[in-house]
């Protein structure tokens, strides 16, 4: 199984319920028709918090601004999160509570 194939699987499990959808190069996971999270082709994890947070965010180990192509910021509240610091159920949660507070604070367009 692929390092995005696990991830994958580890996300569906996580965010039980949330629509998947094929973006930004992996698999995104959709609740309240934003997106939260996205498994990205390498094992890497992509995602969307708060933009205040986003400088706070980055600094932790694993965490760095979200390219969207070479050297094409993402911007503020993007953020991918190398697959090493991911190797933990606790260490994944962390993000996607991050990620599912944020979600809960925006509305649809």
């Amino acid at each position: 199984m692929s390092r995005q194939a696990e991830l994958t699987e580890r996300l569906r499990a996580r965010l039980s319920g949330a629509r998947e959808v094929a973006m930004f190069g992996g698999r995104s996971f959709m609740v309240n028709g934003k997106i939260v999270a996205s498994a990205l082709r390498d094992g890497d994890l992509l995602v969307r918090v708060d933009a205040a947070r986003h400088d706070e965010l980055v600094t932790l180990p694993g965490a760095s601004q979200a390219q969207m192509g070479a050297e094409r910021d993402m911007g503020a509240g993007w953020i991918a999160i190398d697959a090493s610091s991911l190797a933990t159920s606790d260490q994944l949660s962390f993000w996607i509570d991050i990620a599912l507070e944020y979600n809960r604070t925006i509305t649809t367009r």
